[in-house]
């Protein structure tokens, strides 16, 4: 097996244990009160992340790893994993509303206001890059761009509607 494929294999088990906790915590939230705003444009989210995943396995598989774009993706992978940390059973994969529950703004959440998405932004062009292949990071990170607006304004839209009064919609929205 190929050092590309080793990396895909990781992604790719990566990629199954989030979308398992994501279930786990979002049922989990769901009885608690919880509820999901903005679901439409969910399914967009998930045909691009498996598209983007089958491609890669198609045709990086077994293009040489580039170590620059390797430790790029690995720190990126550290950030991952301080959002998870952060978030603990309030991270998923929807837009998930917890009516009473304080946001978040410990962590990385202090810093930027989705540090998520940053992450999400940097692997999909990062890992492309790690395999050779800058086409298809410039063609992922398009659709993903495209896909970020709208769940983007849809997720600040929320978080607004959780602060209150307008003059404090002003601030700058951290993770929910």
């Amino acid at each position: 097996m190929t050092s590309a494929a080793l990396l895909l294999v990781f992604v790719t088990a990566e990629r199954l244990g989030e979308l398992w906790l994501a279930r786990r915590n979002t049922t989990a939230l769901l009885a608690r009160g919880a509820y999901e705003v903005a679901p439409g444009h969910y399914p967009m989210i998930v045909l691009l992340h498996a598209s983007w995943l089958a491609g890669l396995w198609l045709f990086g598989q077994t293009n040489p790893l580039n170590p620059y774009w390797l430790s790029i993706f690995i720190l990126l992978q550290a950030l991952r994993f301080w959002v998870l940390a952060t978030l603990g059973r309030r991270w998923t994969t929807r837009i998930i509303v917890l009516p009473g529950a304080p946001l978040v703004t410990n962590g990385p959440y202090r810093l930027i206001a989705h540090p998520n998405y940053l992450v999400v932004v940097g692997e999909v062009a990062v890992l492309p890059l790690c395999l050779d292949l800058p086409w298809f990071a410039l063609v992922f990170s398009v659709a993903n761009a495209a896909i970020l607006a709208i769940r983007i304004r849809a997720e600040n839209e929320a978080l607004g509607r959780l602060r209150g009064p307008p003059e404090e919609m002003n601030r700058i929205p951290r993770g929910l």
